[in-house]
């Protein structure tokens, strides 16, 4: 005889199939607190919060709940995909192995740890698995999108590009599948691919995700013929659509900022001169998204004695956990909990960031890039674990850069591109905090100016090579021939000479961005 379900937990399972999370949400709180027990509830109510970023929460239930019950395999699958979910590829494959010993053949586990294999840099092993998955279970819809980025990281575009239209031939992840190949920058869509575009935009049954996804898509392929009017109003409903499903508060960043300027003075870092890891092998490469900094990347990675990586989340998961929130209304102890920490810690923190980060690390050259672009905001944080490490702001011409920022469907994290007013506002406090590292840091930061790499390449470079304290070498001047993977929105323009094709395109659609002048002071 099955067991019945009790009515609060089919309610809130109900309202989770339907996608009406927020209703479900306090059912489910209401409904542990009289069944702490009932791992059915604790995997819903972690997949809400998984779908909300609430990390740490959907963490802790999920682990609860596989304490209880090992074998609860659906809510093993939900924490391998949140903890792919928080960039951690080698956490989330140790889960994996666990959900294929018991089924080998599972082909949503297969793909999991293929996309994890892509994500730990291993893209060889990705690549063929994802290959035996296609071999094996042939006519398979869930991997193409995947598959796609994988083949588009290490260089192989026109495999992409059918792994992506194969994607959008099973209508599965067609959304994200037409802004993929958007997302190329080097496709160019044809009048059919436009005419599809428009007609599943039209379908009332369209998914949000889908639904913002293609009005990206929409939004390059109008700008690609050089419709500027249509152009910019598919960005505009797509921003608009996704700035409603992503929160972001300027108040909250500039007083988040404040406090980080009022903390780290010149004073904090004489008094500490002496702390942190004295190991110099990571460059950080940071800024706002589009600014040009795979372009440093590709240029610093064609060394001999440098290896590109990827955006390490490992600066901002240290911020977090000295800030001690656990939930939104908590109030952050960062940066100010620095002061407490012995100097025996802090270099504890700087030793470990670079323990954590070798995972990701698959030559044995001595130094590698961190390219998390929002790791402008820690500075200061950076400069007292790895006082060595080498500091590079990529900065790009502010109506080009917000304006590429605005066109950009992110995958995760950068919630304050989704509207001119965000975008507007974020590069402000990025100019006024940049000014003040630079007040209390002098001469540890080296700034590229995306303008002055196009137009003085060779000079440029040289200077950037010389602030590394590495020998300049022929091959950063051919940067484009470097076969890294690179996974960034702009892995083909960096494989490309350098042109300048780039600069000023804001200008096509100036009669609508008078509020984003306005607010950068632009004339």
């Amino acid at each position: 005889m099955k067991k019945k379900i009790p009515k609060q937990l089919y309610e809130a399972s109900v309202l989770v199939a339907s996608n009406q999370l927020k209703k479900a949400e306090p059912i489910l709180k209401d409904y542990l607190k009289d069944n702490p027990l009932d791992v059915n509830a604790m995997k819903l109510l972690a997949d809400i919060g998984i779908k909300f970023r609430a990390y740490f929460d959907a963490g802790n239930l999920l682990t609860r709940a596989l304490d209880l019950e090992p074998n609860f395999h659906a809510a093993r699958l939900s924490y391998a995909n949140l903890l792919h979910a928080r960039q951690l590829p080698f956490e989330s494959l140790k889960q994996i192995e666990i959900l294929l010993e018991n089924d080998p053949k599972n082909i949503h586990y297969l793909t999991l740890k293929a996309v994890n294999y892509a994500l730990a840099n291993q893209h060889d092993d990705a690549i063929y698995l994802f290959e035996l998955i296609e071999k094996k279970f042939p006519g398979n819809n869930q991997l193409y999108l995947h598959y796609g980025h994988t083949l588009r990281a290490v260089g192989r575009i026109e495999e992409a590009i059918k792994a992506y239209k194969r994607s959008i031939k099973f209508e599965v992840n067609y959304g994200e599948a037409y802004w993929a190949l958007a997302n190329l920058k080097t496709y160019e869509f044809s009048e059919s691919d436009k005419q599809n575009i428009n007609k599943l935009l039209h379908n009332k049954n369209i998914l949000v995700k889908d639904y913002y996804h293609l009005l990206f898509a929409l939004g390059k392929a109008e700008e690609d013929k050089k419709n500027y009017k249509k152009s910019i109003a598919a960005y505009m409903k797509g921003n608009q659509v996704k700035s409603n499903e992503v929160q972001w508060n300027i108040e909250n960043f500039h007083k988040e900022c404040n406090e980080i300027k009022e903390f780290f003075t010149k004073e904090f870092f004489e008094n500490k001169k002496e702390y942190g890891s004295k190991l110099d092998d990571v460059i950080f490469v940071v800024g706002l998204p589009r600014s040009g900094s795979t372009l440093i990347e590709q240029i610093l990675s064609s060394h001999s004695l440098v290896e590109g990586t990827t955006e390490h989340q490992n600066i901002i998961a240290l911020s977090r956990k000295i800030s001690k929130k656990r939930k939104a209304s908590d109030i952050s102890e960062y940066p100010r909990a620095l002061e407490k920490i012995s100097k025996e810690d802090i270099k504890l923190m700087g030793d470990q960031y670079l323990n954590n980060t070798l995972d990701q690390r698959v030559t044995d050259k001595p130094y590698f890039i961190d390219k998390m672009p929002n790791n402008f905001i820690h500075i200061g944080l950076i400069h007292l674990i790895l006082p060595n490490a080498k500091i590079i702001d990529a900065r790009r011409n502010p109506m080009d850069c917000c304006f590429s920022c605005y066109k950009q469907l992110f995958g995760s994290g950068q919630g304050f591109t989704y509207s001119l007013n965000r975008i507007g506002n974020y590069y402000l406090e990025y100019i006024s905090l940049m000014n003040h590292w630079d007040k209390v840091l002098p001469g540890v930061i080296h700034r590229v100016i995306y303008e002055d790499m196009i137009n003085d390449t060779e000079n440029q470079i040289r200077k950037l090579i010389d602030f590394c304290n590495l020998e300049f070498e022929d091959d950063c001047l051919e940067f484009y021939k470097n076969k890294r993977a690179v996974r960034t929105p702009s892995s083909e323009q960096v494989r490309q000479p350098i042109y300048k094709k780039g600069v000023g395109q804001w200008k096509h659609f100036e009669e609508w961005l008078s509020p984003l002048k306005q607010i950068l002071g632009e004339k």
